[in-house]
């Protein structure tokens, strides 16, 4: 009886917090400073690049979410599979507008791999001639695919209704 009010009350609250329809209205922002980060579970080798800037960057206008971010992850996982050899990698990308704010990021994961941890990583640094961000140019259908990856349960609410 307790589960089933639990129960009850999770699916009550997803109801009143997922919108149906959700527009998301993307803007084009002339520069975005960004950088990557890979790791593997198969050993201790970080990889960190520089704080780079990437022109004529996508965002949501919602969540300031860039877009995309999926295809600038790849590029770097790309990199480390075809450059590198080392294809089992987990590769993320960070941003900010301001160069100041990607820098504090870059900064704190730095820190969680160097001073915060009991555990030895040997932290290896990408430089800019060895690796780069490309800027992508989105078309409509690729930003619609990008706005899905933003609102999964929004896409997944939509397939029920269809059928």
């Amino acid at each position: 009886m307790k589960s089933f009010k639990y129960l009850f009350f999770a699916v009550t609250l997803m109801a009143l917090f997922t919108s149906p329809e959700v527009s998301a209205k993307k803007r084009l922002v002339k520069k975005v400073h960004m950088f990557g980060f890979s790791a593997s579970f198969r050993d201790s080798v970080v990889y960190f690049t520089n704080v780079q800037a990437v022109d004529n960057v996508w965002m949501d206008t919602k969540g300031n979410i860039l877009l995309g971010r999926n295809s600038y992850s790849s590029q770097l996982k790309n990199y480390m599979t075809n450059s590198l050899g080392m294809p089992h990698r987990t590769c993320i990308v960070m941003f900010a507008e301001k160069r100041k704010d990607a820098d504090k990021k870059l900064l704190k994961l730095r820190r969680k791999y160097t001073e915060k941890t009991k555990d030895k990583y040997d932290i290896r640094y990408l430089t800019d001639s060895d690796f780069s961000f490309q800027s992508l140019n989105l078309d409509e259908s690729d930003f619609n695919e990008a706005v899905e990856e933003i609102q999964p349960e929004n896409r997944k609410g939509k397939n029920k209704s269809k059928k």
